[in-house]
């Protein structure tokens, strides 16, 4: 498939695009109207049959959805982050409600992800500061961690350790966590409410990466210390965590050992590769979703491929888990494009 899948979902606009764990060609979509500004949100549910996408099944939201999560215990579930600060689980083999819904984070919920490793997990990520971890079984979190002092854009498990996660936010910073570490019990307090906002969490390592705001990051799924993170200043870099001693004094620092630059606004979206260690995947306001390799030497360039067939904002970005060198994009258009990136062997 060497021309582009697409699918278009008129006045809903998309933040992400997830492919299942389980099934070779189904997708999600998380998708607010108005651009995620006001109004309801919608997940789509899509289902790739070479060379076109389809739309099998959508449900509504009272409000915007800017991220989901596929469950990797049920191959019919997944989580929902939406604008009201509420996360809903989703059983797709039913119809129009959740079947379980938090709420408490006090500002928008901006990622959600399953942990690939202890599968009973998620975590989540908030404008309020705050990364909580659930389980689907229990009504409140499980922990709660004051991470960032501003808006934490994305928690995300490391694919090696199960307890540990990585976080970016609008502070700059670039943050690890050992969840193990004995300082962040969810705290309810009489009623079965949660407990006010924890004192801030102490982090394995805080890589002050940026300037500017940090939007997005991604664990390498081959070398356990690779973090890539993108943003505001349009650059991706890729850091070197070596230094993290988990369990230890808490450490400030992080070696960055590439920067890729060309995207023309902000990066929103950054995913490595699940079957290369050296290709990433932006997606940028700019409407282009960019392939990059980080093994590629002068003068051979270090962009791969350029996918620029969308007209607004591309705001997600996913590789396909089962198929290499499938890419999806999501934008701002409505638009949800699925390609094939052409890519040389592995040297």
């Amino acid at each position: 498939m060497n021309t582009p899948g697409s699918l278009h979902t008129p006045a809903f606009a998309h933040y992400s695009v997830k492919w299942s764990p389980f099934h070779t060609g189904r997708l999600a979509l998380a998708s607010s109207a108005n651009y995620g500004l006001v109004g309801n949100g919608r997940l789509h549910l899509v289902s790739l049959v070479p060379p076109t996408l389809q739309l099998d099944k959508a449900y509504d939201t009272q409000d915007g959805l800017y991220d989901l999560a596929w469950s990797e215990i049920h191959e019919n579930q997944l989580v929902t982050a939406s604008g009201d600060g509420s996360i809903k689980l989703w059983d797709i083999m039913l119809n129009d409600l959740p079947i379980r819904a938090w709420h408490e984070h006090s500002r928008e919920v901006f990622s959600v992800d399953w942990s690939n490793l202890d599968k009973e997990f998620f975590i989540s990520s908030s404008w309020d500061g705050t990364a909580k971890l659930w389980t689907p079984h229990r009504p409140h979190s499980v922990q709660t961690l004051q991470a960032h002092s501003a808006c934490v854009y994305q928690a995300l498990f490391s694919p090696h350790h199960p307890s540990t996660i990585a976080t970016c936010s609008s502070d700059g910073t670039m943050r690890i966590f050992d969840l193990r570490a004995p300082s962040f019990p969810a705290a309810p307090v009489p009623g079965g409410a949660p407990g006010p906002a924890q004192p801030p969490a102490q982090a394995a390592l805080t890589v002050p990466a940026s300037t500017t705001e940090i939007l997005t990051l991604d664990w390498n799924k081959y070398r356990p210390y690779n973090i890539v993170t993108a943003g505001v200043d349009k650059t991706i870099k890729v850091w070197d965590c070596r230094m993290v001693k988990l369990g230890g004094t808490p450490e400030v620092g992080g070696i960055c050992e590439k920067e890729f630059r060309g995207h023309e606004y902000a990066v929103r979206k950054i995913q490595w590769c699940p079957h290369r260690p050296d290709l990433i995947a932006s997606a940028s306001y700019d409407m282009t979703c960019r392939v990059w390799s980080t093994t590629s030497n002068p003068p051979a360039p270090s962009l791969v491929h350029i996918h620029g067939a969308h007209t607004e904002f591309v705001i997600g970005c996913a590789w396909s888990l089962f198929d290499e060198g499938l890419l999806a994009s999501c934008s701002w258009d409505c638009k949800v494009n699925v390609y094939r990136v052409p890519i040389n062997p592995l040297l």
